[in-house]
């Protein structure tokens, strides 16, 4: 495996003088093309925070994080956006799907605006869908899903511009044990079937235990 991504020194923190709070801490992490990772840790602890940074959403207060090699941070706003929305794919807690358009205008959505063909894009998003088990379900708004649904559209949409890094914050954090699991099925067949990175920050042992890394973080620093 060749490496994909390397945070090095990382520091973070927000305000100043005696308002300043680190929430980052030197934090070192390498992630090699296909890595399977688990980030755990406290509530609190930088998880979120780091994940943010990874995928360019949040810039570090000082420390250089390396995308093939190439300093990501040295890209001026517009330039970085063009890149993490080209390369990396963002499944979060709470879906953030429009509402009021359907499944697949939601998950055709990030290709619209990077400039594809309507044809192409609904063609693309079409197939995502059937993949994530929702091929009877592309007509319906998110208010006529079920927070499960919501969130497998929200792994189409993640994915539909074919990124190379997924980066899931607590992406069952907000459903019932059943769905979880079934979420973490979907989110394990997706990897293993397209060889995609993945780094999901979790509080769920299980979803953790199934990763090929787990990273704790305490404290704004990797303790293991």
């Amino acid at each position: 495996m060749s490496s994909l991504l390397e945070v090095r020194n990382l520091y973070k923190s927000y305000g100043d003088g005696s308002a300043k709070v680190e929430v980052l801490k030197g934090i070192d992490i390498s992630v090699e093309a296909g890595d399977t990772i688990a980030m755990v840790g406290p509530s609190g602890a930088g998880k979120s925070t780091l994940l943010h940074v990874m995928g360019t959403i949040d810039r570090p207060t000082t420390g250089e994080v390396l995308f093939d090699g190439e300093q990501i941070f040295s890209l001026s706003d517009q330039p970085l956006a063009a890149f993490r929305n080209r390369s990396i794919g963002f499944v979060f807690q709470f879906h953030h799907l429009l509402p009021e358009f359907s499944a697949l205008e939601n998950v055709m959505m990030p290709l619209l605006i990077g400039g594809e063909k309507r044809l192409q894009a609904e063609g693309r998003a079409r197939q995502l869908l059937t993949d994530v088990g929702l091929s009877h379900r592309m007509t319906h708004r998110p208010g006529e899903l079920s927070g499960g649904e919501q969130q497998r559209v929200a792994i189409a949409r993640a994915l539909v511009r074919s990124p190379r890094l997924l980066l899931a914050d607590e992406p069952t954090g907000n459903l019932d044990m059943k769905t979880s699991e079934e979420v973490h099925d979907l989110l394990y067949s997706i990897q293993r079937s397209t060889g995609i990175t993945l780094v999901i920050v979790t509080h769920n042992e299980h979803l953790a235990a199934g990763m090929a890394r787990t990273i704790r973080v305490v404290d704004g620093r990797i303790v293991e």
